[in-house]
């Protein structure tokens, strides 16, 4: 069941996207996400307007073209195989992006008002791999497009892969209001793929704060999309038997682009257990460089 927050496969796709969110669809001020498939031998001409953009590949290899320079992305065999390479895209660009092989890629977006950088390939050996939490908090987290990573106007991107039966985006938090040093104010998208089968679920959970309600418990699929645009949000349960992938894409109005969260005070205590547990030996997942 479709909801304003919880977008199932397929009740947001449009076009040739088989995700479409924008600011105006999610009603919000930044943060953007398209998921294009492409047939082999199939192309697709994006104008990035007022957006920089990532052409992130979930399946498949492509060709970005833009102002005359050709970027080849490998690519990947699925999202739980490997990391991958990618491209950045400006504001104000045309682009072509060809796959002679067919494949599934993210298009992550930020609307800014700055356009100081220039199209760049992102290298896949580049792609800071990080395995945070431990016990059944472990997940991986690959930091793609953050600071301290890759630079970006206003757009920050990663993938959280969970093993079957682990807690992610735990303890929940939120990065909702700009307190400098502390907090920075973020709209956020998941968009989820399930390991195992197309049985796989899991479950994503979203509140809000008492002058700022929102709540969301949604079953999610391979293919669901969940839109945060502020409160806590976690856990993100994957259910034994079903590994977990979600993209994180994120952006806001501040100045300064950087991801500060603020832990939920009624359990960021769980933080302190970890250090008596291992993580996860199904971690990391495929290659990571």
């Amino acid at each position: 069941m479709s909801s304003k927050y919880h977008l199932p496969a397929g009740t947001s796709s449009d076009g040739p996207y088989d995700v479409l969110v924008t600011p105006e669809s999610a009603g919000w001020g930044h943060s953007g996400l398209r998921i294009l498939t492409l047939k082999p031998g199939e192309a697709h001409a994006l104008s990035t307007s007022d957006c920089e953009f990532l052409v992130l590949p979930l399946t498949g290899s492509c060709t970005v073209t833009t102002d005359g320079t050709a970027f080849e992305l490998e690519g990947r065999t699925s999202v739980f195989a490997s990391v991958t390479d990618f491209a950045y895209l400006p504001r104000e660009s045309e682009a072509l992006i060809s796959s002679a092989h067919g494949g599934t890629f993210a298009l992550p977006s930020a609307r800014t008002g700055r356009g100081s950088l220039s199209a760049r390939y992102g290298a896949r050996k580049n792609v800071p791999v990080e395995l945070r939490g431990a016990g059944a908090c472990s997940r991986q987290v690959n930091n793609y497009c953050l600071p301290g990573t890759f630079d970006a106007e206003q757009l920050l991107v990663c993938e959280v892969l969970t093993p079957g039966g682990n807690w992610s985006s735990y303890p929940p938090h939120k990065h909702d209001e700009a307190r400098p040093g502390a907090e920075s104010e973020l709209e956020e998208i998941y968009y989820f793929q399930v390991a195992g089968g197309e049985n796989g679920f899991g479950y994503q959970r979203v509140y809000g704060t008492e002058d700022r309600p929102i709540d969301v418990l949604a079953e999610i699929r391979s293919g669901d999309t969940v839109l945060i645009p502020h409160g806590w949000h976690g856990p993100s349960v994957a259910a034994p038997g079903y590994d977990l992938y979600y993209l994180n894409v994120m952006a806001g109005p501040g100045q300064d682009r950087a991801w500060l969260i603020c832990d939920d005070p009624a359990h960021g205590w769980v933080r302190s257990t970890w250090d008596a547990q291992d993580v996860d030996d199904r971690l990391p997942f495929g290659e990571t460089s």
